[in-house]
């Protein structure tokens, strides 16, 4: 899978790129990411990205001019304009990072894990002139109900999500399928409706000692059922998930 990253901040990239699972994915050619200078695509001597906006306000807006010349020169292809459109490549997602976008969740992350390519254009100040995010990008994502200085470090948390659900990222695949937000069920109940159970927060991890300062780890960990085990880790799951985010719960469908 192929990460472009468009931004007026390469070297922001240069640490988060090479830890963890995404460094190890990167080695292994599970994933291709290429960081791209927004500025190589201005025309002007002071390699302007930013103007103010129409109509007043605070702040500077990204221009449309190099965010297009940047999309186009990595697709290989123009994107067309207002009299013809060219057809978006339903493998590649064109992804605006903006606070006024989707909300990312893991479903998100799944789907984009399906896809050959995304192309991150990570926004700036006060936000991205609105015809980048009309007729350039295919999707406009946020990241949570929270403003950012710009988008670089929510593409990093996009990445790295979507990273972790590519076959052979974690070397053991049952760890991405065992997380929170990966539980989904559907149960029967009253009134003709099913309830869907979207997601759980994982279930809580002990580890050695035993016992530290007092508190002990639950004897069923370290009794050896396995039953009792995924049992009690399902029912923690849940309490967890009612104590912290009750919202995840439940979802009533009418049938």
């Amino acid at each position: 899978m192929r990460f472009d990253l468009i931004t007026i901040f390469p070297e922001f990239f240069s640490g988060p790129l090479d830890h963890g699972i995404v460094r190890r994915a990167r080695e292994a050619r599970i994933v291709q990411i290429h960081v791209q200078d927004l500025r190589e695509f201005t025309k002007d001597r002071h390699r302007t990205v930013d103007d103010r906006p129409f109509g007043g306000g605070e702040g500077m807006v990204l221009k449309p001019e190099p965010l297009f010349d940047a999309v186009e020169s990595l697709l290989g292809h123009g994107v067309g304009d207002s009299a013809s459109r060219e057809p978006s490549d339903v493998n590649t997602a064109i992804v605006l990072l903006s606070a006024a976008g989707k909300l990312f969740d893991q479903e998100t992350a799944r789907r984009y894990a399906k896809l050959q390519r995304l192309i991150f254009v990570c926004g700036r100040y006060e936000g991205v002139d609105e015809r980048v995010a009309e007729n350039l990008a295919t999707e406009e994502l946020s990241i949570g109900d929270f403003v950012l200085s710009g988008g670089e470090l929510a593409a990093m948390l996009v990445i790295d999500a979507v990273t972790r659900l590519l076959p052979g990222a974690l070397g053991n695949e049952a760890s991405s399928q065992n997380e929170s937000f990966s539980d989904q069920s559907t149960v029967a109940s009253g009134r003709g409706a099913s309830i869907t159970r979207h997601s759980l927060l994982d279930f809580p991890h002990y580890t050695r000692p035993a016992e530290y300062r007092g508190w002990k780890v639950p004897e069923v960990l370290i009794g050896g059922n396995h039953a009792e085990v995924a049992k009690w880790r399902r029912e923690a799951a849940l309490e967890k998930t009612r104590r912290n985010r009750p919202d995840l719960l439940l979802k009533e469908h009418e049938q």
